[in-house]
């Protein structure tokens, strides 16, 4: 077992980010200050060199500073076979062509970087994970997926699209302007990567259940336990199958033709791996509808864990672990858990003190202003 280690980190013109220059601890890494001081952009630039999209959803003219002209993130970092270099730099007026390098070899999108730099994200927001949105809960899962098998980030993003063309193509049928056989063809597409994501996530699921169970049961003194349910819209039952080529492609292929005509009524395709859901239980009671609030956090901390935990199984890397502003929303027996499972990855923290948990060694950084003062 070996950790992925960012080893150096440059930002400048990164939102208020001003010349950022660190060589990270390989541990603990604590980044202090007061409010709207630029901790979480730093973050977020470790963040978008990974590959994957702001988790703030910042538009691509808000990436560069406010009166700024250009802004560049530089990162390095080394896993168990070689170091890395990622760049990623943007300029006005033309924020949409974003330059991105991987060993300084430019990729044609910065989606083309994930793979490389491993992370795992916790932030207030996915407190909230276990009784927010499904569509948040699927996001996780596809995320979390991708990182361990990377074609299934292109077949997901193929299968949205495709989703997108059928849904046009069903108002289309529904005011008269396409025929109801033009579905086919789509339907085709749909049910082959449909029936590839459902299983891989299925499967994914399964792993994280049995990990996040048991540090529930860990957390909770062994007093509540947890469980994870993943259900298909689309399949019954999907334990024991492995044939997503033709058994899962053709049921899920019959059941978008079963339902056309409910669709073409509503206007959007109702059943599929984008209607999924992961549910989770305490006790055999549904969470979402029965957990506390200390027991919804307590659920997201530990899929959070148990997606470290996965990748680390996986890969045999531990990822790094970016900790924004959350350890403030827990008590200190939280806190004092999550630090435990996580002290042997990289960790990124910010919060507003500059204290250091008790028994841990790392660099602290104050950021004052976009700037590291200390």
């Amino acid at each position: 077992m070996s950790d992925m280690i960012i080893t150096k980190l440059k930002a400048d013109g990164f939102k208020n980010l001003k010349g950022i220059a660190i060589e990270p601890h390989p541990k603990l890494n604590i980044f202090f200050g007061d409010n709207a001081q630029g901790k979480t952009n730093l973050i977020e630039a470790v963040w978008l060199c990974s590959g994957v999209r702001s988790f703030r959803n910042t538009k691509d003219k808000d990436m560069i500073d406010i009166g700024g002209e250009v802004m560049s993130i530089e990162l390095s970092f080394r896993d168990s076979q070689r170091e890395q270099t990622v760049t990623y730099r943007m300029a006005r007026p033309y924020v949409k062509d974003k330059n991105c390098t991987l060993n300084g070899v430019k990729v044609k999108t910065p989606s083309k970087l994930f793979g490389g730099l491993c992370c795992v994200i916790f932030t207030p927001e996915d407190l909230e994970l276990s009784k927010g949105s499904p569509e948040k809960r699927r996001q996780f899962l596809d995320l979390s997926a991708a990182q361990i098998k990377n074609s299934y980030k292109s077949v997901s993003e193929k299968y949205e699209q495709i989703l997108e063309q059928r849904n046009s193509l069903l108002k289309n049928i529904a005011f008269g302007r396409s025929e109801k056989d033009e579905l086919e063809v789509w339907d085709i597409q749909l049910a082959k990567m449909g029936a590839y994501m459902t299983l891989l996530r299925y499967n994914y699921s399964k792993k994280l259940g049995e990990y996040a169970s048991r540090l529930y049961s860990e957390l909770s003194g062994g007093k509540e336990e947890l469980k994870l349910l993943y259900c298909s819209t689309v399949f019954e039952s999907i334990e024991g199958r492995l044939d997503y080529r033709n058994d899962l492609a053709e049921e899920y292929l019959e059941c978008l033709r079963r339902t056309r005509d409910e669709d073409i009524r509503l206007g959007y395709t109702g059943k599929g791996v984008h209607r999924d859901e992961l549910n989770a239980f305490i006790g055999g009671l549904p969470a979402r509808d029965f957990a506390s609030q200390g027991q919804h956090r307590s659920i997201a901390l530990v899929l959070k864990l148990a997606q470290a935990n996965i990748l680390l199984d996986e890969t045999d890397e531990a990822p790094v672990f970016l900790l924004d502003d959350v350890l403030s929303e827990l008590d200190p027996s939280r806190q004092e858990f999550i630090l435990s499972k996580i002290d042997n990855m990289q960790v990124f923290i910010t919060c507003c003190d500059d204290s250091i948990p008790k028994n841990k060694t790392g660099k602290m950084y104050h950021i004052l202003g976009g700037r590291i003062v200390r």
